[in-house]
């Protein structure tokens, strides 16, 4: 790392953007000494008291392609270096766990339920070398950019940032919302301060996640698939699917009967009028006073359930025998209508077809593949406009 003095450099993997940037590129470039994003070998230059009076400013962005492009906008006096995604989560192994947190009950899961949920952050094995780089970086700057995406991930991302690199220079949140060297320019001129309210949004959904995903997640891998992973979305989902499946291994069937019978009225056999029905069906509902029981009367164990209404007599059950045996006692019954209830209800026409519609009916009644349906169609409009050709034989 050269130390003080010396401007921006950007490398033969950073787009010049300018042909100022890019003249001055490659007559520094012999004498640069590279900072490498991780995982690509890109140069993002090594930075010192740029001619603008401002000192060296630390750009820290998500990914590696991101900083080599805007790196290329910013040129002297800026470095910009890539956090690779988050830089800290909370353990995913034992050997993560911090030393004087080992004995904790809770360290495992990472959360302690006891102190307002409380989360513990670590940064991973294969962070911990992009970390030490931008720790390094940072003791060389003496203004810090978080420049990571606007949504609750970027911000999370920010905020870990601040709390892992622990700056002592002034830092500024950068915004922007397209990467272009215009906007680079109006998010470096309009710095605005981190989020807490979507911080505090992502801590939230990530505890939520360890408490009701976590221990899951080893579930589906031995039940279901390998490596599938369980959130707070999934687990609940998971819960409503075991709860369904136990109540259908503990449903047990249940029969019941009922009546149904056709009566005759007094213009039975003089001839069918219109509006004037000769013969009705019914249905038996109840018997002296008792509600003949139906499916919705049975527990899915399928016992009869009790009646909820205090003084209410309980339902009838009837089962083939009793129902055949009613039945032959009714046969020679006589019948009456006690009362008649008439309910109007309205009914629109259904709506024009369109092209979609129409290839759905006519392949749902009529068995008419789509590309016959589009020549019956074009047939119709054709016979409109005097054509008679018609549509290929079969479907």
């Amino acid at each position: 790392m050269m130390g003080q003095g010396a401007d921006v450099r950007v490398g033969k993997s950073v787009p010049a953007r300018r042909k100022a940037a890019g003249k001055e590129a490659a007559s520094d470039n012999a004498g640069a000494t590279g900072i490498g994003a991780a995982g690509n070998g890109a140069n993002n230059g090594t930075a010192g008291n740029g001619a603008n009076g401002h000192g060296t400013r630390l750009v820290i962005v998500e990914s590696p392609n991101k900083a080599r492009t805007i790196a290329g906008y910013l040129g002297k006096g800026y470095v910009v270096e890539s956090s690779i995604g988050h830089i800290r989560d909370m353990p995913d192994k034992a050997a993560e766990i911090p030393q004087k947190y080992r004995g904790e009950a809770w360290a495992r899961l990472g959360v302690d339920v006891d102190r307002d949920f409380q989360a513990l952050y670590v940064v991973p094995s294969e962070k911990k070398q992009q970390v030490s780089k931008l720790k390094a970086l940072l003791k060389d700057a003496d203004e810090l950019y978080l420049a990571t995406d606007e949504d609750r991930e970027g911000e999370a991302i920010a905020w870990h940032l601040l709390e892992e690199l622990k700056p002592k220079v002034p830092y500024r949140r950068m915004v922007f919302h397209e990467i272009t060297p215009e906007a680079i320019a109006r998010a470096v001129a309009n710095p605005t301060q981190l989020n807490t309210g979507k911080v505090d949004a992502y801590q939230a959904r990530r505890v939520l996640d360890r408490l009701y995903g976590y221990e899951v997640s080893p579930v589906l891998w031995k039940k279901v698939m390998p490596r599938l992973s369980a959130g707070r979305v999934q687990s609940v989902a998971t819960r409503l699917i075991v709860d369904r499946e136990r109540e259908r291994i503990a449903f047990r069937p249940a029969s019941y009967w009922d009546l149904e019978a056709e009566f005759a009225t007094r213009e039975h056999g003089k001839g069918k009028l219109p509006g004037n029905p000769t013969s009705f069906t019914a249905t038996l509902l109840s018997v002296d006073g008792r509600r003949l029981a139906q499916g919705r009367d049975f527990t899915p164990q399928g016992e009869l359930r009790q009646s909820a209404k205090p003084g209410e007599q309980p339902v009838l059950h009837l089962d083939g025998e009793r129902a055949a045996a009613l039945a032959q006692r009714l046969q020679s019954a006589s019948f009456s209508v006690a009362s008649l209830e008439t309910k109007p209800y309205r009914r629109s026409p259904y709506e024009p077809f369109r092209t979609t519609t129409l290839q759905q009916e006519a392949s749902r009644k009529l068995g008419f593949s789509s590309k016959y349906n589009l020549h019956a169609h074009r047939l119709d409009h054709a016979v409109a406009d005097g054509d008679r050709r018609g549509p290929p034989a079969g479907p």
